[in-house]
Formats: structure tokens, C-alpha cells, sequence
């Protein structure tokens, strides 16, 4: 089980589109860039759920969205359909870029928070823990849902029967699945 997503060398050793994201990221020099803000990738390719058409999401944390925006536009405005806007997403600022690349479309997402405490990342972790758990059915059962057009974590909250925000749901089943990993 992947534990540290930190470092992306366990792309090397995964599916073929993880193989390909691991080429993709290290040919721009993607995470180098983005260093001094701690990125992480995150989102469904990490963790194998995702469809032909996912993107890579890079989380980054940045202090000054300002700063963090004239960087994105200075180190990847170069890229092919590059966007950059800030939105607020449940009250807190966040600074996003797309671009595209040969084979990937880039989200690098900025929040003044630690990486490891952003949403995305907290979300990854425990969906990660639940495909381990459950197995390759259900990993395939999300899959599925996904294909209907159905998002990540609202396919997780009906397979596991969750009610109501299935972004918090999820979340709070993140002390009883990080304290079973932990033991």
C-alpha cells in the first residue's frame, strides 16, 4: 500500500497511465517547479480509479496568492489552453491553473494550507485506505460509477452507503481509517 504520495516514483511501478503521468510530470519538470510549495499529486490517477480523460491535480500550498499566480503564469503560461483564476471553495481562497501537456490536462491547485491538510489530499489518503480494504470489486465498482459521470467521492459515499455530503462524510471516516493504519 502506498503510504507516501510525496514522492511520485511510485508512478514507475503502476498501471500504464500512472507510467505515463510519471514521464509526463518529470519531462516539464512539473513538481521542481512547483517545489517551494510543497506539491503533491493528488486525485484518481494516484490511486488507479482514474478515467481516460482525468487530469493530473497538483496540490500546492501558497501563503501569497498574488506571488503564487505570476509564478504559475511565469513557469507555465507557455503550455497549451493555460488558465489561471481563484475561486473561493468552502469559504477558503484558492488559485488554480490549467494547462495541457502531450498526453495530461494539469490542475495545480494553491491554498494557504499545508498540502497534507488540504481536502484533496485528506480525501486521496482515506479513499486509498478504503480501496485497500475492500479490494478489487469495489475498486472496480467506483470505477464504474465514475464512467456514469458520477464524482469520485460521491461514488464512494454510495458504495458505502454514506448520507448526505459525501465530501464530509468522507472525512469522517479519516480517524478510523488513519488509526487502523496506524496500529
Amino acid at each position: 500500500m502506498i503510504e507516501n504520495f510525496k514522492n511520485i516514483e511510485y508512478l514507475k511501478f503502476g498501471n500504464e497511465r500512472q507510467k505515463n503521468a510519471f514521464s509526463e510530470i518529470k519531462k516539464y519538470k512539473i513538481l521542481d517547479k512547483l517545489k517551494k510549495y510543497n506539491p503533491i499529486l493528488v486525485g484518481t490517477i494516484p490511486i488507479g480509479i482514474d478515467l481516460p480523460e482525468s487530469d493530473l491535480d497538483i496540490i500546492c500550498e501558497c501563503q501569497n496568492h498574488s506571488e503564487f499566480s505570476a509564478y504559475l503564469s511565469e513557469n507555465f503560461s507557455d503550455k497549451m489552453e493555460f488558465k489561471l483564476y481563484s475561486i473561493k471553495q468552502n469559504g477558503i481562497k484558492s488559485t488554480i491553473a490549467e494547462f495541457k501537456t502531450d498526453n495530461f490536462l494539469f490542475d495545480i491547485f494553491g491554498q494557504n494550507i499545508p498540502t497534507q491538510k488540504q481536502n484533496a489530499y485528506r480525501h486521496m489518503i482515506i479513499e486509498n485506505r478504503i480501496l485497500n480494504e475492500k479490494g478489487s470489486k469495489f475498486k472496480q465498482r467506483v470505477k464504474e460509477l465514475k464512467s456514469k459521470g458520477i464524482k469520485t467521492e460521491p461514488a464512494f459515499a454510495k458504495l458505502l452507503g454514506l448520507e448526505g455530503d459525501p465530501f464530509a462524510e468522507l472525512l469522517k471516516l479519516e480517524n478510523k481509517y488513519y488509526r487502523k493504519h496506524r496500529e
